[in-house]
């Protein structure tokens, strides 16, 4: 009856075990807790400082960033002058390639195209030359230049346009060329001679001559008769030198008077300084003729040349060799100064053109 006893000691010890089996369970839960709660701590504190730092790299490259900006806004203006300089360059490089192409195709040209441009240019400033100074002079060079040009070219292409430049050649030829140098020179040698012109109004000096003796005739003697001499033959030369002094005096009694047909008496009338004007006179009317045909100026100088000429016949000797001279190259300048209507050479340009037209 005494057994049971052991039984009901035991019930009683089993919740202790519990108990502490619990308190420890709870005490590393704690444990645990305090562990974990410590490290979340470390680990919130090391995520504030890793924002804390993030935040302070930010706003350092937020401050770069801004930076940066300016920078670029400041590169793309750069770019920006930089391409509207670029674009300037390259249109200037544009036109000038276009000029080089330009250039290169006239150079590429053939000899012949050449040739004709540059004998059209020729005959276009000659043209211009010959309307300026009224004579067909430097047309007829240049066209006789064309032609010699031409000729060195063996090219059927060019026959055309030498045969052209002949027929104008010609009629331009027959057109007639004045030579202005060759009538100022006439000018200035009347002019030269006005001065030794003799007038009406003034009697010329003419020289006498004594008749030479004759080198073989032999001398005659003085006085009485020389050795071998015959009388008869001393009164012979006697005689022979009255005829010659009688033959002088008589010439010089013909020359004190003169016997003159004078068709216009004003020319009588002129006085000795009168004359002297009439002569300077004259010399203007000639330099103003002079000067007309070097300024082109044909009426005027046609104008001078009458009146010299009317001076010359009026109040000069027409009879003497030297007036007579003078007239004559007035004349001959009165003349020639005439303008000259210079033809166009139209064949020789129109044949040009075809050849070009033709290339």
């Amino acid at each position: 009856m005494q057994q049971p006893l052991p039984a009901q000691a035991a019930v009683p010890l089993i919740p202790g075990r519990w108990i502490a089996a619990g308190a420890a369970v709870l005490a590393a839960l704690a444990t645990a807790a305090a562990v974990l709660a410590w490290s979340t701590q470390q680990r919130l504190k090391s995520l504030e400082a890793e924002l804390v730092k993030r935040q302070q790299d930010s706003g350092s490259q937020a401050t770069e960033a801004r930076t940066l900006a300016r920078q670029a806004e400041l590169t793309s203006r750069e770019a920006a002058a930089k391409l509207a300089l670029l674009e300037a360059r390259v249109a200037e490089t544009s036109l000038q390639r276009t000029q080089i192409e330009e250039l290169i195709q006239s150079l590429a040209r053939s000899r012949d195209e050449n040739v004709l441009a540059d004998v059209d240019a020729a005959i276009r400033v000659a043209l211009q030359q010959a309307a300026i100074t009224g004579s067909a002079e430097p047309l007829v060079l240049t066209l006789k230049q064309a032609d010699e040009r031409l000729a060195r070219f063996n090219q059927p292409r060019l026959e055309r346009v030498r045969r052209a430049v002949a027929q104008d050649l010609e009629r331009t030829r027959a057109a007639g060329v004045i030579d202005v140098t060759v009538l100022t020179i006439r000018l200035d040698e009347v002019i030269r001679q006005v001065d030794d012109l003799p007038m009406l109004s003034v009697a010329e000096r003419r020289s006498t001559t004594k008749p030479a003796a004759a080198p073989d005739a032999p001398a005659q003697p003085a006085s009485g008769t020389a050795p071998g001499l015959k009388p008869g033959a001393w009164w012979a030369g006697l005689g022979q030198q009255w005829a010659e002094f009688a033959g002088h005096v008589w010439q010089e009694v013909k020359g004190l008077v003169r016997v003159t047909r004078i068709d216009k008496p004003e020319a009588m009338l002129v006085a000795p300084e009168q004359a002297f004007f009439l002569k300077e006179n004259l010399k203007l009317r000639l330099l103003n003729a002079r000067l007309a045909l070097l300024s082109r100026q044909f009426d005027t100088a046609q104008s001078d040349l009458r009146d010299a000429q009317s001076v010359l016949d009026r109040y000069f000797d027409r009879n003497a060799r030297r007036v007579v001279v003078a007239a004559d190259l007035v004349r001959q300048v009165t003349s020639q100064a005439r303008l000259v209507s210079v033809p166009r050479p139209d064949t020789t340009l129109a044949a040009i053109a075809t050849a070009s037209a033709g290339r």
